[in-house]
């Protein structure tokens, strides 16, 4: 089996990206090497593979979010540019959708793009949101890896429990390559056998 390189200042910027890290273990490595080290998984493996290619430390782009004053919140109120989803929003939302109400991403992203709009609209998206995801497979972001990779293995091997799906994952991330699940990767699996 491959064994994932050691993350050193003289790695090879293409073998950094051909294995998996953790985000932990991305923030320490620009820690130890003077890089910023805030931002988002994305983010810190590019600023490390351009250190790692260039020998230069890239300095985060400031993305300061100017935040609206929120107000008493109603149907017929605008949504409002750059809006963080605050306890005062969720409060609003679970008034009126209920219990069950959560920002999912979708959602989430449907309000960013929709400033302008009124909340009542945003109530009906909210709900077409959730009947959409009760009828196709929900698409999860790049940055969350482990959650695909996990949600395939279960779709291929019905019947294999959590422990196994992740013995299949460590064996995956310590591969050269994409962290994508294939069936090959029950190999790890037949080693215990």
């Amino acid at each position: 089996m491959n064994t994932r390189p050691e993350l050193l200042p003289n790695t090879d910027a293409a073998v950094f990206r051909s294995y998996y890290y953790l985000k932990e273990e991305l923030a320490e490595f620009c820690r130890e090497n003077g890089l910023p080290s805030s931002g988002s998984k994305q983010e810190l493996t590019d600023r490390i593979a351009y250190f790692l290619e260039t020998g230069r430390v890239q300095e985060p782009i400031s993305k300061r979010r100017k935040t609206a004053a929120v107000g008493e919140i109603t149907e017929d109120t605008l949504v409002e540019e750059n809006l963080v989803c605050s306890e005062k929003h969720r409060a609003f939302f679970k008034e009126r959708i209920g219990k069950s109400f959560s920002f999912n991403v979708a959602f989430q992203k449907w309000l960013k793009a929709n400033a302008g709009r009124t909340y009542a609209e945003a109530i009906e998206a909210y709900h077409r949101i959730i009947e959409e995801k009760k009828k196709s497979r929900t698409v999860i972001d790049r940055q969350f890896e482990y959650n695909t990779y996990i949600r395939d293995f279960f779709e291929d091997n019905q019947g294999r429990s959590l422990d196994e799906a992740i013995k299949c994952w460590k064996y995956k991330k310590s591969l050269k390559g994409h962290n994508r699940y294939e069936r090959a990767d029950l190999a790890a699996l037949e080693s215990e056998e």
